[in-house]
This record gives C-alpha cells, sequence and structure tokens, in this order.
C-alpha cells in the first residue's frame, strides 16, 4: 500500500511531557542545587531508574525509601523533587495548543498515552492546558506499565478501540515511536510543532 492508499487518520494519540508539556527535571531543586550538581546526583543516585520505577506505578514513598537506601541524603533530594514536582514543568510546548485546538475543531478524535506517575499527574493540565483538550489520557502509573512496552500500546488500542492505521501517535522518544509502529500505528517522531504540523498537513488532518 502507497502513502496515497493509505486512509487518512481519524485519531491523534499524544505523549505528554516534551510534547504537550516541557518538563525540566532540574527545576524542582533548582534553589538549592545547580543544574550540574543535579545532574551529577541524578547519575550517582540512577534518577532515571527511579523515575522510571514511579512512571510505572510504584508509590512515591517507596521511591524515596530506595534511594534512601544507597545514600540518606539522595533520599533527602528525591524527596524534595517529589515535593516540588510543579517546578518541573516549564510550560506549554511552542504552538502545540494552537495544534491541538484545530484538529479538535477538524472533528480529529485526540487521546493522550503518557509514561507519568500517577501521584503527580494532575499537575499536568494546569500547567498546560491543551491537555485538558484531550478525550482520556492512558497515564502509565495507573495501568503498571511503561513505553515502549508494547502491552501499554495493545491496553491504549483496546481501552479506546483505536484502528492503529488511522492514529497518528506523537512522541518526543523514536524507541516509543518504534514500538508504536510495531503494531501498526503511524509514528511521528515530536522535534517541534512545526514539523508536526507539516506531517498532519500531509496526512490531511491540518491546513499547512
Amino acid at each position: 500500500m502507497t502513502e496515497l492508499d493509505r486512509p487518512t487518520p481519524t485519531t491523534v494519540l499524544f505523549d505528554l511531557g516534551n510534547v504537550l508539556i516541557g518538563w525540566d527535571q532540574t527545576g524542582p531543586l533548582a534553589d538549592r542545587m545547580s543544574a550540574e550538581d543535579w545532574l551529577s546526583f541524578a547519575e550517582a543516585a540512577d534518577f532515571p531508574a527511579l523515575n522510571t520505577a514511579a512512571d510505572s506505578g510504584v508509590p512515591i514513598t517507596e521511591i524515596i525509601e530506595r534511594a534512601a537506601e544507597a545514600d540518606p541524603h539522595h533520599g533527602e533530594i528525591v524527596a524534595g523533587y517529589y515535593e516540588h514536582f510543579e517546578k518541573s514543568l516549564t510550560g506549554p510546548i511552542d504552538g502545540m495548543a494552537e495544534i491541538v485546538a484545530q484538529l479538535r475543531d477538524s472533528g480529529i478524535r485526540l487521546l493522550g498515552l503518557s509514561n507519568w506517575s500517577a501521584e503527580t499527574i494532575h499537575h499536568a493540565p494546569a500547567v498546560a492546558p491543551a491537555i485538558s483538550e484531550l478525550e482520556d489520557i492512558v497515564v502509565s502509573g495507573r495501568v503498571g506499565l511503561v513505553k515502549p512496552d508494547p502491552a501499554i500500546f495493545e491496553l491504549t488500542r483496546d481501552r479506546f478501540g483505536l484502528d492503529p492505521a488511522r492514529t497518528v501517535f506523537v512522541d518526543d522518544l523514536p524507541a516509543n515511536v518504534e514500538a508504536a509502529e510495531s503494531l501498526g500505528f503511524i509514528g511521528h517522531v515530536f522535534s517541534g510543532a512545526a514539523e508536526l504540523r507539516t506531517d498532519l498537513a500531509e496526512r490531511g488532518l491540518l491546513t499547512p
């Protein structure tokens, strides 16, 4: 099947972090740690693994305990990060609120699929109101699965009754897009609103 033969998509499935809303892990403790100090801590404490565990549904209290087991100071830093989590959210991604509004007004179905802790997701719509325009969101921390596990895409497909061949999945991480494409979704690796607008216009969803 050529691109010309493919049906026009009817749904756009958005990642949230760094697609609709900015995230900077150095933000919560920026008043007491430089970005360099935070990154040194993050490497020493394996913060990416802790963050993924939170995204997979592990309670934040347990995340803090895990960090403290290795180093009590690490536990204090992680506790501070979650206490001030909202400061990690840097605002809407430029141009994306307009794209969401135009897709909505065109009758395109809008959904979300995000790796995010169930305990902090409530901060997101207040910072990036376009998130509230989505019909619904699968949050990894609520379902106990994280991207790029194909199972979370299968759950999303089944929960929302999606036809992957008519669903554009937008994510900033290539591994997540590849996982979606392996199940038949139309993938877009997000690098900015302008590039996404061009792609959606070529698929007949937006005007250039």
